[in-house]
């Protein structure tokens, strides 16, 4: 029973996807050597290594966010059931998450293979309920 009523867990996975480009976008400037708030773009641009990797994922992570929420709020319109739409939301977070974790351990692979891991679960998503 969600915590707020009509809020489910799959409207809390949104939130939790919009969020994840920021925990990025921190990871790569937090304790960054001269970083200008005034330029931040011209700053990352500049990044290496991990950094520039986490700003990498915090493209990405923007970049495939419309997808989810449109999968979330159709899966929802269409009436699927509420628990495969709240399942396949959580595995798509955890894809996100492991596809971070890939991007800034330089394991390109995993990584590609997560970020499959989540369009496929998008794609199921979107068709949940579908009859």
């Amino acid at each position: 029973m969600p915590v707020v009523p009509g809020f489910t867990v799959a409207y809390g996975c949104v939130l939790v996807a919009a969020l994840l480009p920021i925990v990025c976008a921190a990871l790569a400037k937090v304790g960054g050597r001269g970083f200008d708030n005034r330029r931040p773009r011209d700053w990352m641009a500049r990044l290496t290594g991990w950094r520039a990797r986490a700003n990498a994922a915090q493209s990405n992570g923007f970049e495939v966010l419309p997808f989810f929420i449109g999968a979330v709020l159709i899966a929802h319109q269409l009436g699927a059931p509420q628990g495969r739409v709240d399942a396949l939301a959580v595995a798509f977070v955890a894809a996100r998450i492991v596809y971070i974790v890939c991007y800034l351990a330089d394991r390109a692979t995993l990584r590609s293979l997560a970020f499959a891991a989540g369009l496929l679960v998008n794609i199921a998503l979107l068709f949940a309920g579908v009859r």
